[in-house]
């Protein structure tokens, strides 16, 4: 496909300038097998659907990929973006200020500061951050998750087919990375039909994604009753024996719960917390 066919289809998408069922039938496996060989789609859908690209460079970025390249750098990593519709109406993703204190933040992952300083200036994408090589040799998943144009009745039937590919995208993987908007939650139905479910991970998904191999899911933490400490044992338990998690709470509480992990990725975690510990970073073990 040519590149003004790409950014056509994602305007069209998102316009919702199309009939539902064309829409559904034609031009969502048209563009998503694109996106198995390019990431130009993904960056004509920042721009003309605008996915969440405001939180591109955030300090939480800063977190997950400087636990990402510290513990992934003799694995096959796969990320799997959970990319979903820019929401302008908050604002969320506003936490760069970190980027003007290199005095305190850039000793942590110089090559990683300079190069999100770098994207928040001059393009504030996801798909800039896949460009810029900030996880060198990493695979992307990196399909929209667009369920306005379609049915709340036929959504469930979307997410699983939509699942089915990003895990066929990242099967030879060795580390997985998943990164909804707002983590993980339980596998009750009705959460399917509903339109924001795709900035969640439902609990099947992540057992999913780290079966057979490791794997680091992001949670955004809640108001869980008692509070984080419980909900973190919680996700723990149900994620399985021997998951460990890296608690980070500079700007907003997010918890990344890894899946399975080697000798190996545990001494290279407390190695990170170690590094991190004096910007409210810590291990639960």
């Amino acid at each position: 496909m040519a590149p003004d066919l790409f950014v056509a289809v994602s305007s069209m998408i998102f316009s919702r300038s199309i009939n539902r069922r064309v829409f559904k039938r034609l031009l969502i496996p048209i563009a998503f097998t694109a996106l198995d060989h390019s990431p130009l789609l993904c960056e004509g859908l920042a721009k003309g659907g605008q996915m969440q690209n405001r939180y591109a460079g955030d300090i939480g970025d800063y977190v997950k990929l400087a636990l990402i390249r510290a513990i992934a750098s003799d694995l096959s990593l796969g990320v799997a973006w959970y990319l979903f519709p820019d929401e302008n109406h908050n604002s969320d993703g506003r936490h760069v200020s970190y980027l003007d204190q290199p005095e305190r933040w850039r000793h942590l992952d110089p090559d990683l500061f300079d190069t999100l300083k770098a994207t928040v200036r001059e393009q504030r994408t996801v798909a800039a951050l896949e460009a810029s090589g900030a996880l060198p040799g990493a695979l992307y998943s990196r399909e929209p998750i667009t369920t306005d144009a379609i049915p709340a009745g036929e959504r469930c039937d979307f997410r699983h087919q939509w699942f089915g590919r990003t895990t066929d995208q990242l099967r030879g993987c060795d580390l997985v990375f998943a990164d909804p908007d707002n983590g993980l939650v339980d596998d009750h139905p009705r959460r399917r039909r509903d339109r924001k479910f795709g900035k969640q991970l439902p609990i099947s998904e992540a057992l999913s994604l780290a079966h057979g191999r490791q794997a680091v899911i992001y949670h955004h933490n809640t108001r869980y009753p008692g509070r984080h400490d419980l909900e973190v044992e919680w996700w723990r338990s149900q994620l399985g024996d021997g998951t460990i998690a890296v608690r980070a709470n500079a700007y907003s509480c997010r918890t990344f719960f890894i899946v399975n992990p080697s000798e190996a990725v545990k001494d290279r975690t407390a190695q990170f917390c170690e590094r991190w510990s004096g910007h409210r970073v810590r291990l639960t073990a």
